[in-house]
């Protein structure tokens, strides 16, 4: 890069690198910092990406093909006590509710795209520049080291993930369990990488499983067999797709919900930061949500850079501003949310159950309510 980057972004992970490439369309040079290192391990990650974020990715030439990003079709939320909750993208008039990416496919494609984009250079180490984005996820040393507040509330939970196979095929259908613990079990359907190119799409059988359980229960399921984990899984799922069985590694993390109390400053020499992603906020992962509002940081700080006057500084503090005011409100609003659902799972006292599950069925036949809420979560309001 001949001349001095305007932006340093420290994080390449999935928000880093799609905010790098956002601005560097917009002219603006960029230095995406993405130390050296070999990830540990298979990668069992999936991500739910509505159709806002698949546009933003589809405009940057980083939408992986159709074996590695699967059309969610239908989508059915089972309560605890009969409940249930039914979307249809038929219903919506659109292609898909949300579509299921391979986390692996999708760095590689913006990883790919960062590499043949002139504007962006990639660092080992931060490098000065008027403004300095923090992607580096919620365990970000550099928000840390600024001092910011991370104000965090700890679910007594771990996320479980893995892939697994369905005993029947999963017809594009997206399906979650709450149970009357407050624990919530997702499978999201997958196309079959290794399916023969004439055999036809709806006979796919892959799931990504993200479980999210008790903080006391997870150590028992992560050490179990196979065959074990198989057959609680199953169980679990009320055989709603036949026999269930593993076919990777099982993953683990703790869940919380967060978010920082300053998302925009200043350093002492005078140049900007501003945060996105996890770095600024996490939320329970039970809608599915988490990429989506990172990526919509990236968009929206990519717009408020692109829209400043000819004068103002990349690190302007009115256009940082803006941005943090953007997003906050859709942030706070998406992680009250899914911590209230979190929260009426949680408890089995009565008349919970039967309230809750009576109020899921209602739902279910409130078309406008229903329709509203689920162009909501595609990000087409």
């Amino acid at each position: 890069m001949a001349l001095p980057p305007e932006v340093c972004i420290r994080g390449a992970g999935i928000v880093g690198r799609t905010l790098a490439l956002l601005l560097a369309r917009e002219r603006v040079r960029v230095a995406l910092v993405a130390p050296a290192g070999t990830p540990n391990g298979q990668d069992v990650r999936a991500y739910a990406l509505n159709a806002a974020s698949k546009a933003l990715l589809e405009s940057l030439r980083a939408w992986p093909d159709a074996a590695h990003a699967t059309p969610v079709r239908e989508m059915l939320v089972h309560g605890d006590e009969g409940g249930r909750v039914q979307f249809n993208a038929a219903r919506q008039k659109v292609d898909a509710l949300a579509w299921i990416v391979d986390v692996p496919a999708l760095e590689q494609q913006l990883s790919d795209a960062v590499r043949f984009q002139p504007r962006v250079e990639v660092v080992n180490d931060p490098v000065p520049a008027p403004l300095t984005v923090v992607c580096e996820g919620r365990m970000s040393v550099t928000r840390e080291a600024l001092g910011v507040s991370y104000e965090v509330t700890r679910y007594p939970q771990h996320a479980i993930a893995a892939r697994v196979e369905a005993g029947t095929p999963h017809d594009g259908t997206a399906r979650q369990w709450f149970s009357d613990k407050g624990e919530v079990l997702a499978l999201l359907p997958l196309a079959d990488v290794n399916r023969p190119a004439d055999a036809p799409a709806e006979l796919d059988r892959s799931l990504a499983l993200v479980w999210s359980v008790d903080q006391l229960r997870a150590p028992d399921l992560l050490a179990q067999g196979a065959d074990e984990f198989n057959a609680v899984l199953t169980e679990a799922t009320h055989h709603a797709l036949g026999a269930l069985k593993l076919t990777s590694e099982r993953a683990a993390w703790p869940l919380q919900r967060a978010i920082a109390n300053r998302w925009t400053g200043q350093f002492e020499d005078g140049s900007a930061w501003a945060l996105a992603g996890d770095a600024a906020h996490t939320v329970h992962p039970l809608a599915g949500q988490g990429l989506n509002l990172g990526l919509a940081d990236a968009a929206a700080l990519a717009d408020v850079i692109k829209s400043r006057d000819y004068w103002r500084s990349v690190g302007d503090a009115r256009l940082l501003r803006r941005y943090e005011r953007a997003r906050r409100t859709d942030v706070l609003s998406m992680s009250l949310a899914t911590d209230g659902l979190q929260q009426l799972f949680a408890h089995s006292a009565d008349p919970l159950p039967a309230l809750r599950n009576w109020g899921m069925r209602g739902f279910d036949r409130t078309r406008l309510v229903k329709n509203w809420i689920a162009r909501q979560a595609m990000g087409l309001q």
